[in-house]
């Protein structure tokens, strides 16, 4: 069975701890601070696998979680980054975070970085200036991110074959490519897309049975949504029409019926390239099939191919896979770049500045509340009982303007501040 979708919980590594240190050695009386910093969290990263095939795997793990990063230690040691959890998914995954950020791993050795390692906390050391030369306080390391990540699976297929159950489909691709589809001799549809390789010597096409769509597939019903996702990578769709349908149905309208579900998916697949295949010729006379490919190239207009086929008699197949490998052109090979440029490219990273907006609401007399990354990061980083890191936490407020913010709004020394869900006194005229 296809698992082609999969919700995962990853979580990045937290970063170590700063370190509050003093050098102590025989014979040096004023050492002074050595503290060392905290190591970086490790990253969650995705990373695209051409060894699979589907999202089996994460129905037996559902949590990811990276390495957190080593606390700093004295004689200036720093801690050591956390280990990066790597974790693989096929070609043709789509990623999709929390906040809706989306990724497409399409290409096998495609990374991408889901959940970022927290930053690790300063020593003392970093601490230490011509005013301060002992400091008592030291950074906390912050959280990495965490939280849901959705995969969905959609088929890196060149051509995508289309209709109603029991169109001819699965018939068409065992006879196309090796693929081994469940063929039989009663009606019934096919549960999850299969895929096929047509080869023609100095080329090959990946050929992809969409199971069969139903009237109202677009708005989900049956298992539309799940079939549908597979057509939207492909760049020609084979729309298979059977000439004789079992139940009786009009063709024109089974056609109409498919069409108008793929164009309400995605408007999009109504403007990809086609192939008319009339299906199961053999099942009517040759004159009956003649006339209705006639009336059917006169329907879709001259854009469109038609060709009558069989997969029984093996009648129009080659016929089909001549004008398969025509409509579809080989991809133009990506440009090779100097190997100084690639360096360059893989080593020079950079990464959005932190946010310094806040806001600020008064919650009642003397009390306040400041919300806001930064602000939050500021109280996270720091041990609010240590009157030193209070005190330095009060000369970034004031820096970043937050104190001043506040006494716009009626703001005392002495009033209740919250940040970061910490409520504390703040006393910025103590601290200057």
């Amino acid at each position: 069975m296809l698992h082609d979708r999969a919700k995962i919980e990853v979580r990045a590594g937290a970063g170590g701890n700063g370190c509050l240190s003093f050098r102590r050695e025989a014979h040096v009386p004023k050492g002074g601070p050595d503290g060392g910093d905290g190591g970086r969290g490790g990253d969650v990263v995705l990373h695209c696998d051409d060894n699979l095939r589907d999202l089996q795997s994460f129905r037996r793990r559902a949590h990811f979680r990276a390495g957190r990063g080593g606390h700093g230690q004295g004689a200036q040691r720093h801690g050591a980054d956390g280990e990066a959890l790597v974790v693989g998914v096929p070609p043709g995954t789509q990623v999709v975070r929390w906040d809706g950020t989306r990724y497409d791993l399409v290409r096998p050795g495609q990374e991408v970085t889901v959940a970022r390692g927290g930053a690790g906390g300063r020593g003392n050391t970093r601490f230490k200036s011509a005013t301060r030369q002992a400091p008592r306080l030291a950074e906390r390391g912050l959280p990495g991110e965490e939280g849901q990540v959705e995969l969905q699976l959609k088929l890196l297929a060149d051509v995508g074959l289309v209709g109603l159950p029991n169109a001819g489909k699965s018939s068409l691709l065992a006879r196309l490519t090796r693929a081994q589809p469940k063929v039989a001799g009663y009606p019934f549809t096919t549960l999850e897309p299969v895929l096929g390789t047509l080869d023609a010597g100095d080329r090959q096409l990946v050929l992809a049975d969409i199971p069969g769509l139903i009237e109202g597939a677009s708005a989900g019903a049956g298992l539309g949504h799940d079939f549908l996702a597979h057509v939207e990578r492909t760049r020609l769709l084979v729309h298979v029409l059977d000439l004789a349908p079992l139940d009786g149905s009009d063709p024109a309208e089974n056609h109409r019926v498919i069409e108008r579900e793929l164009a309400s998916h995605d408007p999009r697949l109504a403007a990809l390239p086609r192939v008319l295949a009339l299906s199961k010729a053999d099942l009517v006379a040759p004159a009956a099939a003649a006339a209705a490919a006639a009336a059917w190239r006169e329907r879709v207009g001259a854009d469109v191919p038609v060709l009558v086929t069989s997969s029984a008699t093996g009648a129009g197949l080659e016929a089909l896979a001549h004008e398969l490998l025509r409509r579809v052109p080989p991809a133009e090979p990506v440009a090779e770049e100097s190997g100084a440029e690639d360096e360059v490219a893989e080593f020079r990273v950079f990464r959005p500045a932190a946010g310094r907006a806040f806001a600020i609401e008064r919650l009642g007399s003397g009390e306040y509340r400041v919300t806001g990354d930064a602000v939050d990061r500021l109280v996270a980083r720091h041990d609010l009982e240590n009157d030193e890191a209070l005190t330095h936490i009060e000369h970034r407020l004031r820096r970043m303007g937050v104190i001043s913010a506040l006494e716009a709004r009626g703001f005392e020394p002495g009033d209740d501040v919250e940040i970061g869900g910490v409520v504390f006194e703040l006393d910025p005229g103590q601290g200057a």
